[in-house]
């Protein structure tokens, strides 16, 4: 990532003049005289050394549910590490790069059933790219490409906390809580996300910076790795709602205010050009978002996609078919839900991200309100949500950190095995 042309004081917050960037974390951030300088003062050797232990342990989770998995749909029994890293969608990211899309959708009683439309064509086309080059088999180049990324994201997730002004201790640690978070497993799975988060969390930083004309190419190719381009731009709105508020005392140029507006429009285009190609290849305008409804028909059955109502059929759907209790007992947990995030969205600890890290926050927990359906797969679209870790990294006890850890690696492996490992006919997928 961009440095700063000049390395600041030890430890120095990043400043802004009203034009752009000028001074940031260096690469180096803590002095020392130039003989005592070892390679652990380089903040990106730290960060890789977290990123590279938390992958030595979920490998080692992963490992030994491996060995005691049976026979599934994707695998034999005790399947190798990165067979068994390939399953659930990673199978349908393997159909999609050998075989492409359909342009017939497939029908089940008058419905359009589960197909690959669902599964953006950027990280299988990456593999499929890698695969020719390597001749190596699709689960390992799958898993090698999202360990990759998975390291980019780390690196530049802790640039970003720099640049928000979090310390050095503080931001290294949210990058600890990054890496074992309960969902991290798939920055080594054959699944989309670990591309996905790299590309947001450089998306972010490029809007932190104001480096709009970078942020058009990453946007686009983001919205064609997982579904994100509507988000963005409601993110991007925010963003240039406030700074037109504010270029008072923050000048707002014409050219940033050309290029952000061009930008969040883009955005929203470009989080619209993936179902319209479903709609075009297909022949129906609804293939895309029919073909998502299709994975939430075994739930509730099929209905058509209504926005913001998804979660209050599913909150009245887990209470009441599931739990056993009344439906609107679900509903009133849901509402005390969505008030807290919303009072937390400006607690002390949450306002100390900055901005924009809220404002992305906010827009991508309204496009999930909007459209998803809450199931097991939620704790993976709760993903895009990491800016959150750079507040709960701010406590510096040591007892509070360790336990942190010690809690996240607990839920990482009740994860594996309620979501990942498969037994029989399984009903929560990752």
């Amino acid at each position: 990532m961009p440095g700063s042309p000049v390395p600041p004081a030890a430890d120095g917050p990043a400043t802004r003049s009203a034009t752009g960037p000028t001074t940031g974390p260096g690469l180096i951030e803590r002095t020392a005289p130039a003989g005592r300088r070892t390679v652990w003062s380089h903040w990106w050797v730290r960060v890789f050394a977290v990123y590279a232990a938390s992958r030595v342990v979920t490998t080692t989770f992963l490992l030994v549910l491996a060995s005691v998995q049976g026979p599934n749909p994707w695998t034999l029994a005790h399947p190798g590490l990165f067979d068994y890293s390939s399953i659930w969608d990673g199978r349908w990211y393997n159909i999609v790069s050998i075989s492409g899309y359909p342009a017939t959708l497939p029908f089940t009683d008058g419905h359009v059933t589960e197909n690959a439309w669902a599964f953006l064509p950027a990280y299988p086309g990456l593999v499929n790219v890698l695969q020719f080059v390597t001749r190596m088999p699709w689960p390992v180049v799958a898993v090698l490409v999202s360990v990759g990324f998975g390291a980019g994201a780390a690196l530049v997730f802790y640039r970003l906390l720099r640049r928000v002004r979090l310390s050095p201790s503080v931001s290294l640690f949210a990058v600890t809580l990054f890496c074992v978070s309960p969902v991290s497993p798939l920055f080594q799975l054959a699944y989309a996300e670990s591309m996905y988060i790299f590309l947001l969390v450089l998306a972010l930083y490029l809007l932190v910076e104001r480096r709009y004309a970078l942020l058009f190419p990453v946007v686009l190719v983001m919205a064609f790795t997982r579904p994100s381009g509507l988000a963005f731009a409601l993110a991007l709105v925010f963003h240039v709602v406030y700074r037109w508020v504010r270029r008072g005392s923050d000048p707002f140029p014409m050219r940033e205010r050309v290029l952000s507006v061009s930008l969040a429009v883009f955005s929203g285009l470009a989080g619209l050009a993936w179902p319209a190609i479903a709609g075009a290849v297909t022949g129906d305008l609804t293939a895309y978002t029919d073909t998502e409804l299709a994975w939430r028909s075994s739930y509730i059955g099929f209905t058509d996609l209504v926005p913001f109502a998804s979660w209050f059929q599913g909150a009245n759907w887990w209470f009441g078919s599931m739990l056993g209790v009344p439906g609107w007992l679900g509903i009133v947990v849901l509402l005390i839900l969505i008030a807290l995030f919303c009072l937390a969205m400006f607690s002390p600890a949450v306002k100390r991200l900055g901005v924009d890290l809220r404002f992305w926050v906010a827009a991508y927990a309204t496009y999930l309100l909007a459209v998803f359906f809450p199931q097991s797969s939620t704790f993976r679209l709760l993903m895009p949500l990491f800016p959150l870790l750079g507040a709960i990294a701010l406590p510096r006890g040591r007892v509070y950190r360790s336990a942190l850890v010690v809690v996240f690696l607990a839920l990482q492996v009740g994860w594996l095995l309620v979501c990942w490992g498969v037994d029989g006919a399984d009903w929560s997928p990752p």
